[in-house]
């Protein structure tokens, strides 16, 4: 068996520890005294047989769904990853749509499942078309991945754009794996789960990028009773349960989840709008409009931007994410879910890079 690979993952564990990381995408990480209650929930004994029962019904209140509709997991690359082992065999197809996040498709891969992609283009906005999901269908498909804002163009789905999807896997007789992981930071959206909608659609999703709290390892699964019980029995082979004191805190997480949101939707306001401001100055760069905490620009002359953030990282310490580990080479993705100094710093370094007469901002 071939080892399945995710490039961008390893190079992100890899790399040089940046001055100013732009490249990483987790919002920026809370402290414990953000969590009221987190010291005095602090314990080391309990248990989870089926998903630790206070974190899953938090879950489950939280997005209007009964428990039985929860599978827990360990953070949203992990839900994804026991999504396609509860619902995959070996040689099923999936259809992956691109420019992706390539853990997405390296957890169909790992199953055995071979992939197949539909695109999203820059120059429709990176909408999901149904149509071209429809047309690369196959009797082998069995499920349909794609994430909500789009990883790594931050782009928001239409509404109309899920129901024409959830039309479509109906008739196919499929599943569609939504990974909603920056759902909640769009401070506007309004946005139920897809998994609400139609049960063709498995939501995951996490504590991570949009609350702040990377190091809970916190993810889920919202989906119909039988694909939950399926991702639950999946997770008896892979990890059991998660760490108590992980979900101890989690539940401490969700009590004060509306603060949290506050929190980050303030600072993405704050930062998006740096980003929006740069980005309009920069005739050499062109991007659609982000609606989570990351963007993907390109260059206008079509550029390789590998070499850019190599040359960005080597002269002032600054990391961006090369588009290449996106199949995209004239894109780099720019997170700005952290530090809004550190954003002010790196958007600076990015102008004198790309201008060395530049004063930056």
């Amino acid at each position: 068996m071939v080892l399945a690979r995710a490039p961008y993952m390893e190079w992100a564990r890899s790399r040089p520890r940046p001055d100013v990381d732009l490249a990483g995408s987790n919002l920026l990480a809370c402290a414990l005294d953000d969590l009221p209650g987190a010291r005095e929930a602090l314990e080391l004994e309990g248990e989870s047989p089926d998903g630790y029962l206070p974190l899953v019904e938090a879950i489950a209140n939280r997005y209007g769904v009964e428990p039985d509709h929860v599978a827990t997991a360990g953070g949203c690359s992990g839900a994804n990853f026991l999504t396609c082992a509860a619902l995959l065999d070996s040689g099923d197809e999936v259809l992956i749509e691109r420019p992706a996040y390539d853990p997405l498709v390296a957890a169909a891969k790992m199953v055995g499942a071979d992939v197949s992609f539909f695109e999203r283009r820059f120059e429709e906005g990176y909408a999901v078309d149904s149509g071209r999901v429809a047309g690369a269908l196959t009797s082998r498909t069995r499920l349909v991945i794609l994430s909500n804002p789009h990883n790594p163009s931050g782009v928001l789905a239409s509404e109309d754009s899920l129901e024409e999807i959830a039309r479509v896997a109906e008739a196919a007789g499929i599943h569609v794996l939504v990974d909603e992981v920056y759902l909640d930071a769009v401070a506007d959206g309004g946005r139920k789960p897809a998994a609400t909608r139609s049960a063709v659609f498995i939501s995951t999703s996490s504590l991570t990028k949009s609350y702040g709290l990377a190091s809970l390892r916190c993810g889920w699964a919202l989906a119909s009773r039988q694909i939950a019980r399926r991702i639950r029995r999946a997770r008896d082979v892979v990890d059991v349960w998660s760490p108590i004191p992980s979900d101890r805190l989690s539940v401490v997480a969700f009590r004060n989840l509306d603060t949290l949101a506050a929190r980050a939707h303030g600072l993405v306001a704050t930062n998006a709008a740096l980003v929006e401001g740069f980005l309009l100055r920069r005739p050499d760069l062109e991007c659609v409009p982000s609606r989570a905490t990351i963007a993907f620009p390109r260059f206008s002359d079509g550029r390789d931007a590998g070499l850019f953030a190599d040359r960005l990282f080597a002269q002032h310490r600054i990391a961006v994410a090369p588009g290449s580990f996106f199949d995209s080479p004239a894109h780099f993705r720019l997170s700005f879910g952290g530090s809004t100094e550190k954003l002010r710093r790196g958007l600076a370094s990015i102008a004198r890079c790309l201008d060395p007469t530049s004063s930056g901002l």
